[in-house]
């Protein structure tokens, strides 16, 4: 059991990892019509950057990464709210979700 505990997973697996997780929402933000979908997206494509941020953090034993993450949590936080409030209004006045029915210039 003692071998399992110095384990230590190779920052490699974690970028991989991350490339996935971004490629996956970079694939849904080009092929989603649904608003919620792009938005959901974008968050994925956040957190795959945050994942690699606290993969060199650890790497280099520095905790600016860390750091720098946890402020982008906060924007994303502050985003999410703002970004739903932006869903709710346009979903109220269009009835509608797809992006390709939104068309904001016409009233």
């Amino acid at each position: 059991m003692t071998g399992l505990a110095n384990a230590t997973v190779p920052v490699s697996l974690y970028l991989i990892l991350a490339a996935v997780l971004f490629t996956i929402g970079i694939a849904a933000f080009l092929v989603k019509r649904n608003i919620i979908s792009i938005f959901m997206s974008i968050e994925l494509m956040l957190n795959a950057v945050n994942l690699t941020f606290v993969a060199f953090s650890h790497m280099w034993h520095q905790v600016s990464g860390q750091i720098f993450v946890f402020f982008v949590m906060v924007v994303a936080a502050a985003e999410a709210a703002v970004g739903l409030a932006i869903i709710i209004a346009i979903f109220r006045t269009r009835q509608t979700l797809n992006v390709d029915q939104i068309n904001l210039m016409k009233s």
